[in-house]
């Protein structure tokens, strides 16, 4: 996978690192940023699984999820911060088309839209007004230069084309699904519990772990959501250092 050189922004440490929120074993280790965010300023990165369920999880330096995009009240130029585990899964796995671009689970927030249209987060009654509750997604992202050299985005789906898509995609023109797995953030922090197909080898699976604010672009296509702040990675390179533990 080609490393992306504006990631070089934490540092990796092999042993196990105790903190504040208590001790994280296995997985990728990182240093505390200066300058990153602490809710965003990652320390550790796990995936694990137990049968076909895969739990991914991610601790910072401060509290989790506490910030949150500030509403524009439009689409367009709207802010979308997040917590993403990029990995080497195929894009097929859970329902895009094969080898479709970079599969990563992501949590993510945005008070402008709602793109989980089949669920109601926040419990009233309205499944339409819930994107500044944590949520998750599965993105498919590649580099895009329209985003800035070397920056990725969400793959988008061209017009007219007819993509292979999960069951669960929410409509808007992206290789992005809403599966409804629901996060769990405590102190600090993310955890996401995910159940995949039994017939999914996990075992060979890499991944690493980034917090970064995405923006929506003018139009559909621009492209249409682009990875504009990388705040922490947790390998410090993308390199996808973790194998996921059994």
């Amino acid at each position: 996978m080609k490393i992306l050189p504006y990631f070089a922004l934490s540092t990796l440490t092999i042993t196990s690192l105790a903190h504040a929120g208590g001790s994280h074993r296995g997985g990728v280790h990182a240093g505390i940023s200066e300058g990153v965010l602490a809710p965003f300023d990652i320390v550790h990165a796990r995936v694990s699984f137990q049968g076909n369920v895969a739990t991914f999880h991610m601790g910072v330096s401060g509290q989790a999820g506490s910030n949150k995009p500030t509403a524009n009240g439009k689409l367009v130029g709207s802010d979308v911060f997040s917590y993403v585990w990029p990995t080497t899964l195929n894009s097929s796995t859970v329902g895009f088309a094969e080898n479709a671009g970079i599969l990563a689970l992501a949590v993510t927030a945005h008070p402008d839209f709602d793109d989980t249209p089949l669920y109601d987060e926040n419990a009233d009654n309205d499944p339409g007004n819930d994107g500044n509750v944590w949520h998750s997604h599965w993105v498919v992202l590649k580099p895009n230069e329209h985003c800035g050299a070397d920056a990725l985005a969400v793959v988008d789906i061209p017009e007219g084309s007819k993509p292979t898509l999960p069951n669960t995609w929410p409509g808007l023109p992206l290789l992005l699904d809403s599966p409804g797995w629901d996060p769990i953030i405590n102190e600090d922090i993310v955890e996401v519990k995910v159940a995949f197909d039994h017939r999914v080898d996990l075992s060979t699976v890499q991944y690493d772990g980034v917090t970064a604010g995405l923006r929506v672009n003018q139009s559909a296509h621009a492209p249409l959501l682009c990875v504009v702040n990388v705040m922490d990675i947790a390998s410090g390179d993308l390199s996808l250092p973790g194998r996921i533990e059994q």
